[in-house]
């Protein structure tokens, strides 16, 4: 069988680790032939794929980015593609399709398995937002990163009694910045399930320094937004593929946090730090499991699914289910970071 596989969406650690599963699991127990299509489904569409071989993924298990390339595709590009999703298969020669990549990728992955190509899912998302899987791979790095970033700022903001704001990914949804900000010890963690009062803020790391704790570490999501009727704030507006840029909301509150308190407050944005770099054990790990069980998918003709963790099981699961709707902090997580803070 000749199974492509094409990675879409952002980059995210361990999406190599996928691939180098795919090609162990398909060419060594099937006999699989294994063609990377580069560029995402862009390359899809233009019909630029390759063989990728043993050789091809050798030392892929701890590079991160992507071997085979991402881009963004204009969403009337991708219904174009759809309504000929039999031809494009046919041109590269594949008779399945393993997709990995987020929410936007799962979505385009089902209307493509709708349209009568065999497709398989492999969910990706540092943001840890696909509510129909427990984790997802790249999360667990990100977060490792953003934590270590937190603890060498706590040195320099209390050296200098200064506030600092850490603003981290995660653009509808806070996992990253709960998990890095519980683990590092911010004095603050603001994500978007819940908005914030920015006089709240001030009020808590003025406290702090009554106490005598002359510094503050706020961690913020890019996507966390004031309550209305306080601190004006607007996000960005929606980009040529349909997506809603964010940004600046560290800027923004550093800027507010240093006016009403009359202290050094000094935004540091992480940004795309986060995606890169080798991933953790534990990314490796489920990026090659989920590369294994999707070979397995398509041998099984399971079809329109997608691989989720389930407690320590990899189960198949319908890429609807993946796309109804994101995975959001519930208020019992923040209220149990409220209290450790």
């Amino acid at each position: 069988m000749r199974i492509g596989v094409l990675t879409s969406g952002g980059d995210c650690p361990g999406l190599n680790a996928v691939i180098r599963s795919v090609v162990h699991r398909g060419t060594d127990v099937h006999g699989d032939e294994i063609v990377g299509i580069e560029d995402g489904f862009l390359g899809l569409i233009e019909g630029r794929a390759r063989p990728v071989s043993h050789d091809d993924v050798t030392g892929l298990l701890t590079l991160g980015g992507t071997i085979l390339g991402s881009a963004r595709v204009q969403r009337e590009r991708i219904a174009w593609a759809v309504e000929n999703a039999k031809t494009l298969a046919r041109d590269i020669g594949i008779d399945a399709l393993i997709a990995i990549g987020g929410e936007g990728t799962l979505t385009a992955a089902r209307r493509f398995s709708e349209a009568g190509l065999p497709v398989v899912g492999v969910p990706k998302t540092i943001d840890n937002d696909i509510d129909a899987t427990d984790v997802t791979f790249g999360f667990d790095t990100a977060v490792h990163v953003a934590t270590e970033a937190i603890d060498r700022l706590k040195t320099t903001a209390e050296s200098h009694q200064r506030v600092m704001v850490v603003e981290l990914m995660g653009r509808h949804t806070g996992w990253i910045t709960l998990t890095a900000g519980m683990a590092g010890g911010a004095h603050g963690i603001l994500i978007p399930e819940k908005p914030f009062d920015i006089e709240g803020v001030a009020r808590m790391v003025e406290d702090r320094f009554t106490r005598g704790k002359k510094f503050a570490i706020i961690a913020v999501a890019e996507g966390a937004s004031p309550m209305p009727g306080t601190m004006r704030f607007d996000h960005g507006e929606v980009d040529r593929f349909g997506h809603r840029t964010f940004g600046g909301i560290g800027n923004r509150l550093a800027h507010e946090l240093e006016d009403l308190l009359g202290k050094e407050a000094r935004p540091v944005i992480l940004g795309h730090v986060q995606r890169g770099g080798t991933p953790t054990a534990r990314d490796r790990v489920l990026a090659s499991r989920f590369g294994w069980h999707a070979v397995e998918a398509v041998h099984q003709g399971a079809f329109g699914h997608f691989t989720a963790l389930r407690g320590n099981d990899i189960r198949l699961v319908p890429i609807a289910d993946a796309v109804t709707r994101l995975k959001t902090v519930p208020e019992e997580r923040w209220a149990e970071s409220e209290a450790v803070l």
